[in-house]
């Protein structure tokens, strides 16, 4: 589970008659419970639940709230940035892929807007921009070529229809290639399994796609029908055959990750053969060809099915799951297949067509590979904390194998380490790798250094790691409480987006220097035609100010280890004069997971609205180093409770907010804290709105696609070894005890919550008993469903709502 309070951008406008409930079919999802303070609960039971009309104060409300959020959602988002060499002289090109929302049509938009670069000098840079985008209609990818000549477009089909690839030349469509669902299903373009890589000769294309469905018995009205008899029978039906596992939230309707190559010439498509079917593959990528010109790699990350901590035959739910074992693969490119074509394995010569060569022995999780340019190491990252702990999310290392010039693989690659995990970092040190991914191109011209975005405490730098000295420095100024994403390199310039919870993403463009044998990073603004706000949205973030808040760890355990009683830190967003306006106290999910000074439209819409806002990084976050995050596992509803109410207590003392009109906000675990706050700690808050929250363990634990999370956050590290699809009476009784509902006769406080039908990780009947528990005992609760949407609640329409009713929900109750 992680933070999912993001906004979708809106390109359209909304009108005053889809204001939520005035004339929508979400009236009949939105159950506004009310009651008297006096009413029996036994009565409320039998009141008859029906939606409640909304008075004229309440739509008014709705209406102005509408016109501000839309006002937040009309600005895009970049997604991916590309930049290419140019022919002339300091001079190149960018690309970029925006998205931005369509509220009517709930989809995201997808537009690709280019760009000229050029350099008069070192200290300046020159953006000259297309004078439209050009919208990817029905795109669900869009991958250029390395030398950026051509562009791969992926039309990824619903139902059984073929899915679509279209290679672009400069100005025309170059191919197109219709592949059946005989042969593969949708590209996975999630960027979790997702991989899609082109050859360095930019003739062949590998990627990850659905393999093909699987044969299912057929029926007829005689009863089952034998293989081999005719089709043209009337009457005939296809079974369902057997059930077959899937990898949980998100992929629910989604087959079995496969590795697949395309000749983009002839348009012929091969499967990767040697890769067993009990390994869905991810992350490919093209290996170096060999000095002695045969054999063709592709090297990729393989997830067993068995992924149980028993290692049991069970699919455990991996989205946004590092702690899921996972090992580096070499398979030969189908393509390239000869008698001569052999490889060499411990000694042994062997046909290239056997099983894919295992690369990470004795390490129990690699992933994201990449080459350095001249092809001599193979780079990854792995999560072996959190696959040794049982945390969702914890502490990277990098490490490197030198990859062999002649081609020839041995059965025990040896494995460097280059960024080992942090434990206890000294206060404003690095605090160890929190990285999501790795540019296609990371490296700068040295051939050895690799520039990546990483969580730094409660915020998000740049760093250059030099995997020959294992040197680690931070790029992005060091004297900023900014966030800094890198989007792509320009040579050994960096084009980048900075931003604050309320300065919107600003496109920064870096070249390095050195001063007094210091080396250094210089940043450039770069004016964009996308990366527009209006000026309403300017006005009201200019009246708004940021700062991060460092506060004592109260009473820490003397058992604890140095960095787990190392401050907290919690962003504070505030009003001009905070003190005297409500608060809303904001928990990122996970709880492995960490809020940034990243800018969120969420975020800033709440504070548009007059709120003062104290996001929490409790311990447990990412960006602390290993000790404080491993300090959670065991303590959850306990530590991080008493972190968040630190926090809080510690804004009173300050004396930056008003003790009596604090709100609380959270989605996943942040909506278990939430819950948990309003029953521990009733009279801290007046309104709660909780998405898609954890509220009773015991029952989360045998309906989601992570029952391994509620043994290890509820047990600790021993978690692992009690994890069991059938949990005994004992472990029942204590995951009841750590669960907000265990404290639901204590709360007062109205909560609204949000909740995604679809929803497998944490799934909506957590949600729906909590709040008729709740309203069995006289609380004011008011329920939407969203039936469309999975835990992230992120389709456009949806996400729009959500936190239109939030600012609404909070303003009834806490202004």
């Amino acid at each position: 589970m992680r933070p999912l309070l993001r906004f979708c951008a809106a390109s359209l406008s909304l009108t005053h008659s889809l204001v939520p409930y005035s004339q929508s079919l979400r009236l009949l999802l939105s159950l506004d419970y009310s009651t008297h303070a006096g009413m029996q609960a036994s009565e409320s039971v039998l009141e008859k639940e029906k939606p409640v009309a909304i008075d004229e104060a309440t739509s008014e409300e709705y209406a102005s709230q509408s016109k501000l959020l839309q006002e937040f959602t009309n600005m895009p988002s970049i997604d991916k940035a590309w930049v290419f060499t140019s022919d002339k002289a300091n001079n190149s090109r960018a690309m970029f892929s925006i998205s931005q929302s369509n509220l009517f049509a709930n989809k995201r938009k997808k537009f690709v807007l280019s760009s000229h670069i050029s350099k008069p000098s070192k200290d300046s840079v020159d953006f000259e921009w297309s004078p439209f985008p050009i919208e990817m209609t029905g795109t669900s990818a869009v991958v250029p070529s390395p030398s950026g000549t051509k562009l791969l477009v992926v039309r990824n089909a619903e139902n059984d229809a073929p899915t679509k690839l279209e290679i672009w030349g400069p100005s025309y469509l170059e191919r197109e290639i219709h592949i059946p669902q005989s042969i593969h299903g949708s590209l996975y373009v999630d960027g979790w399994f997702e991989g899609i890589s082109w050859n360095h000769d930019e003739t062949l294309i590998a990627y990850v796609a659905e393999e093909p469905p699987q044969p299912t018995p057929v029926f007829e009205n005689g009863g089952y029908k034998k293989e081999g008899s005719s089709e043209k029978d009337c009457g005939s039906w296809k079974g369902r055959g057997d059930w077959e596992e899937d990898w949980g939230e998100t992929y629910s309707k989604k087959r079995k990750p496969s590795l697949f190559v395309v000749d983009t010439a002839s348009g012929e498509v091969r499967v990767a053969e040697g890769v067993s079917r009990s390994i869905s593959v991810g992350q490919v990528i093209w290996a170096p060809s060999s000095s002695n010109g045969c054999l063709n790699y592709l090297v990729f990350v393989g997830w067993s099915s068995e992924n149980g901590f028993q290692n049991t035959p069970r699919k455990l739910g991996i989205k946004y799951c590092y702690n899921r074992p996972c090992s580096l693969f070499a398979v030969c490119n189908p393509f390239k297949k000869s008698d001569t074509d052999k490889v060499s394995l411990s000694g042994d010569t062997i046909d290239n067509s056997a099983a894919a060569v295992k690369l990470t022995h004795g390490l129990s999780s690699a992933f994201f590979p990449v080459f350095s340019p001249d092809g001599k190491y193979l780079v990854f990252l792995s999560a072996k904390s959190a696959v040794d702990s049982g945390a969702h999310l914890a502490t990277n290392s990098l490490h490197k194998i030198d990859w062999p010039t002649d081609g020839k693989l041995q059965q025990n690659m040896n494995i460097t380490d280059v960024v080992p995990v942090v434990m206890s970092p000294e206060d404003g040190c690095f605090p160890g790798l929190y990285c999501s991914g790795f540019l296609s191109d990371p490296w700068l011209s040295d051939g050895c250094t690799m520039v990546l975005s990483s969580a730094w405490r409660s915020t998000q730098v740049i760093l250059s790691v030099n995997v020959s000295s294992c040197k680690v420095s931070r790029v992005s100024p060091e004297d900023s409480n900014y966030s800094w994403n890198i989007l792509a390199l320009d040579g050994d310039n960096i084009l980048a987006v900075s931003s604050s919870p309320i300065d919107p993403p600003q496109i920064k463009y870096g070249y390095h220097s050195s001063q007094a044998e210091k080396n250094t990073w210089t940043w450039m603004d770069v004016s964009s035609p996308f990366l527009k706000y209006s000026e309403k949205v300017r006005s009201v973030l200019s009246e708004r100010i940021f700062s991060i808040l460092k506060i004592p760890v109260r009473n820490p355990s003397s058992d604890l280890p140095k960095g787990a009683k190392a401050p907290i830190e919690a962003i504070f967003v505030s009003c001009k004069d905070s003190s005297s306006s409500p608060t809303i106290v904001i928990l990122h999910g996970g709880p492995h997971s960490v809020f940034e000074t990243s800018y969120l439209k969420s975020s800033a819409f709440l504070s548009s609205l007059g709120y003062n806002l104290l996001i929490v990084n409790y311990r447990g976050s990412l960006g602390f180093g290993e000790e404080a995050l491993q300090s959670l596992p065991g303590k959850i509803g306990s530590q991080d409770v008493q972190d968040v109410l630190t926090a809080l207590d510690y804004a009173v003392e300050k004396g930056l907010i008003d003790s009596s009109k604090v709100a609380v906000l959270g989605g996943s675990h942040g909506g278990f804290l939430t819950t948990h706050l309003v029953g521990q700690a009733p009279d801290k808050f007046v309104v709660a709105a909780a998405r898609n929250p954890v509220c009773n363990l015991s029952l989360m634990v045998g309906t989601t696609d992570i029952p391994d999370w509620c043994y290890v956050e509820t047990c600790g590290k021993e978690g692992k070894n009690y994890f069991s699809e059938a949990p005994t009476a004992e472990h029942l009784r204590l995951f009841y005890e750590k669960s907000p509902i265990s404290h639901i006769s204590k709360v007062k406080a109205p909560i609204l919550f949000l909740l995604g039908a679809q929803d497998l990780r944490v799934p909506v009947s957590n949600g729906l008993q909590y709040a008729r528990a709740l309203r069995e005992r006289g609380v004011e609760v008011k329920v939407i469903v969203f039936p469309e949407d999975v835990h992230g609640i992120e389709r456009p329409q949806s996400d729009f709502e959500s936190f239109l009713n939030i600012g609404v929900w909070f303003n009834k109750y806490c202004k």
